[in-house]
């Protein structure tokens, strides 16, 4: 007698698309089979397989779309972070992770991504010169905090985007937008931001300098003293 349960009907849909994804019978950019063609294909309702419409949209695999023609309906992409962020996210809520086991992930990553040579060195110099843009726009004095703190992400995930491991970048930006909130809301007010944003530029120049000069180890050592000082002003 078998133990494992029968899988749940919107179960087979996911496993039909994951299977036609890996054979190539699907890639992105191609649309989904309507509701009523999935159904029937598995002998499922329509019911069950919005259930897994809706579970492959949260996971950053289709994105969706009403209406009628080309465009509608159910198309394939690949945005892994979306779903990694939203179970993180989820997690945080419920307290089954906590903030200070996301900030060691985000040292582990980002320290090991600093210390990688560039698989591209056309590609690291671009993220060289969009970082330097991007310090340039922290140092505006009228920049508020929410403006800040997106492009402190952007900064954060491009330095790691360097070493050229699609997982590693996926998982950065997923742990960063899994306490988006916590950081928006880490600082009580705008006059005690104000000394908190002076360290942090002078941090990011810093940062910034040591990948451009080539200066791996050092780039690590300054995202981990960086990250950490950061979480200790926000407990």
């Amino acid at each position: 007698m078998s133990m494992n349960p029968a899988p749940r009907a919107y179960q087979i849909v996911l496993q039909a698309i994951e299977e036609d994804l890996r054979t190539e019978k699907l890639s992105v950019g191609d649309q989904l089979p309507g509701e009523r063609a999935l159904a029937e294909r598995h002998g499922i309702s329509r019911a069950s397989v919005r259930d897994a419409i809706r579970i492959l949209d949260v996971m950053g695999i289709i994105k969706t779309s009403a209406g009628s023609g080309p465009n509608s309906g159910a198309v394939i992409i690949s945005n892994p972070s979306a779903g990694i962020s939203q179970a993180l996210r989820l997690h945080l809520a419920a307290k089954g992770i906590n903030v200070r086991e996301i900030v060691e992930s985000r040292i582990l990553l980002e320290t090991w991504a600093a210390q990688m040579n560039p698989r591209d060195p056309v590609y690291a110099q671009q993220v060289i010169d969009r970082t330097a843009v991007l310090i340039m726009r922290m140092d505006d004095p009228q920049l508020s905090r929410e403006s800040f703190h997106r492009i402190d992400a952007e900064f954060h995930v491009l330095l790691a985007s360097m070493a050229g491991n699609s997982v590693v970048e996926s998982m950065m930006e997923s742990l960063r937008n899994s306490i988006s909130d916590y950081v928006s809301d880490s600082v009580p007010s705008d006059e005690a931001w104000q000394p908190v944003v002076r360290v942090l530029r002078r941090q990011h120049k810093a940062i910034h300098h040591a990948f451009a000069t080539g200066q791996r180890e050092r780039a690590a050592q300054l995202l981990e003293e960086h990250i950490n000082w950061f979480y200790s002003q926000t407990r």
